[in-house]
């Protein structure tokens, strides 16, 4: 009989300390889970790129800049890239810019910079950044060689806006492999300063003027056309980085439309990752 009580005496001690032992295991598999999700939950949720967009003005103000906003916004949710908007008062620095992988201009107008601003964008693009611009970021900075140059073709004048035939020139390009070769299209079409074609530069959509009318006079300033070779968007390498351009853009019901936002985007995940 007491041989019996002792016995199962020894049953219950060693039950707790199994159950003890259990607890000290779980216990440790979850401080182990805490620390994994602690070390490399930033890792696991890690998105693709992180974009600096910039619709700050000096100028004409575009209407479809406040579409363009939320637009930039779902893109960035459905590619899985991270947006910041930035605000006016927020100034431009080395060390801010260094988070980023592109910098995003739509429809900004005349000089929004400063000197120290226009140097760190200058670093930024030439630690292998990129730089992407929508519609009138070519009517931005006219003063600064250095943006011109990245740009490629400044903004002279414009006609009314109208609807005209745009032919595809890549469409291996990222975001253009859906686009017919040629096709309708309404918008605002700059005239530049010189729509040359320029050494170094890949174009990828360009107008035919033969299918809208050129004319437009503003004082002195009158339009010529470009002739046979109208660019409307185009990418290339420089001084270290990337820089895409596309002249789509006023028209604010764009911003809504699947093709163009696949065309943004394909410019975008360039500028930012370097893959085509």
């Amino acid at each position: 009989m007491l041989c019996s009580f002792k016995n199962l005496l020894c049953t219950c001690v060693l039950a707790q300390n199994e159950e003890k032992r259990g607890r000290q295991r779980r216990q440790n598999l979850n401080i182990l889970l805490l620390l994994f999700l602690i070390v490399f939950s930033p890792l696991l949720s890690a998105q693709q790129f992180k974009a600096l967009l910039i619709t700050e003005t000096a100028g004409w103000q575009h209407e479809s800049s406040f579409d363009a906003i939320p637009a930039v916004h779902k893109l960035a949710a459905r590619h899985d890239f991270e947006v910041e908007l930035k605000q006016k008062a927020m100034p431009l620095n080395d060390a801010w810019l260094a988070k980023y992988d592109v910098i995003i201009m739509i429809n900004t107008t005349g000089n929004i910079f400063n000197e120290d601003e226009q140097a760190a964008i200058e670093k930024f693009i030439q630690a292998g950044k990129g730089w992407v611009g929508v519609h009138a970021a070519s009517d931005t900075e006219y003063d600064w060689k250095w943006y011109t140059e990245m740009v490629g073709h400044m903004f002279k004048i414009h006609p009314a806006v109208q609807t005209a035939m745009v032919d595809v020139h890549d469409n291996t390009f990222p975001g253009l492999s859906t686009w017919p070769k040629r096709r309708m299209w309404t918008d605002e079409w700059y005239e530049y300063q010189d729509g040359t074609r320029k050494p170094g530069f890949n174009y990828l959509i360009t107008v035919d003027e033969s299918t809208y009318s050129t004319e437009a006079q503003w004082g002195d300033n009158k339009s010529r056309g470009h002739g046979d070779f109208h660019p409307i968007s185009w990418y290339h390498n420089y001084d270290g980085g990337r820089a895409w351009y596309t002249n789509f853009g006023h028209v604010p019901a764009v911003f809504a439309e699947k093709d163009f936002l696949d065309h943004l985007y394909g410019g975008i995940y360039w500028a930012a990752k370097g893959k085509k």
